[in-house]
């Protein structure tokens, strides 16, 4: 995600902020319609729902509030003017959003983040989660990264996860998860989030079997204190690229249906995994 505010800054990418409501951009409550990408529909059934529940037993996320914030949005990058926009992400500024990366064979980010995060959604439903999007669709345009930390924050999330995919040089392949530093308002959350980080992290490599990241970070984790969404949390937070949509490998896996689904159980196990 080479072209989200969240992530380091694309060559090529609009730039955007995360959150800061933009003018036009949708709100929390996503639905679950399909996006491009695949034609099976977003989300697992109850039956196919990630272990982690005992038989008989309540899982671990039912009556969870979890909000789920699928990167971009595919109006972006018809409106620089609004995801251009400067916004205050705790400890400087950035632009409002950014139109994210995509496949070589034109797969763009937003159709991936939004498709995966609705079949996530439909999972951690079907388990008794309460779940929000901190976007509507996949047409609009935004919101600033400061308006989707500011819908977890609202929301008194017990957890939120941000979805991307990352745009950097082919060579290099596999995914990561980012966690917050200590910037400000998030220093109360820190610790939590690195733990949801690493829930995440483990659930998803042993789900997809994707390695860590070959160019970023260490043993598929990242600390930073540059992105607007983990900076503004006060809720933990962790955000996650699911791989390298410049590299072939990752991008059949991301453009894959039934791979996606694959994603969404691994990351409904590992917020499992965080609240046991």
């Amino acid at each position: 995600m080479r072209g989200f505010v969240w992530g380091r800054a694309a060559g090529a990418a609009l730039c955007l902020g995360l959150l800061a409501a933009c003018s036009g951009s949708s709100g929390g409550g996503g639905t679950e319609t399909p996006s491009p990408g695949g034609t099976e529909t977003p989300g697992g059934t109850a039956a196919s729902a990630p272990g982690g529940t005992a038989a008989g037993g309540a899982s671990p996320v039912k009556g969870k509030v979890i909000v789920l914030d699928p990167g971009h949005n595919g109006g972006n990058a018809s409106h620089p003017e609004e995801i251009n926009k400067q916004v205050f992400v705790g400890n400087g500024h950035k632009p409002c959003n950014t139109t994210g990366t995509s496949t070589p064979d034109g797969f763009s980010e937003h159709a991936f983040t939004w498709d995966l995060a609705n079949r996530l959604a439909k999972v951690l439903r079907n388990e008794g989660a309460e779940v929000t999007l901190t976007r509507e669709d996949d047409t609009g345009v935004g919101p600033c990264v400061t308006e989707r930390a500011a819908i977890a924050n609202r929301a008194g999330a017990d957890a939120t996860l941000s979805i991307h995919a990352d745009g950097a040089a082919a060579s290099g392949h596999g995914f990561h998860v980012i966690v917050p530093l200590p910037v400000g308002k998030n220093k109360g959350i820190v610790d939590d989030s690195l733990r949801l980080g690493l829930a995440i992290r483990d659930a998803y490599r042993a789900g997809t079997g994707m390695p860590f990241a070959t160019y970023i970070g260490k043993d598929g984790l990242d600390r930073r204190d540059d992105l607007g969404g983990l900076n503004l949390s006060t809720v933990p937070a962790a955000f996650i690229e699911c791989g390298n949509m410049s590299n072939p490998e990752d991008a059949a896996k991301m453009s894959s249906a039934s791979f996606r689904q694959r994603m969404a159980d691994s990351l409904a196990q590992g917020f499992q995994n965080y609240f046991q």
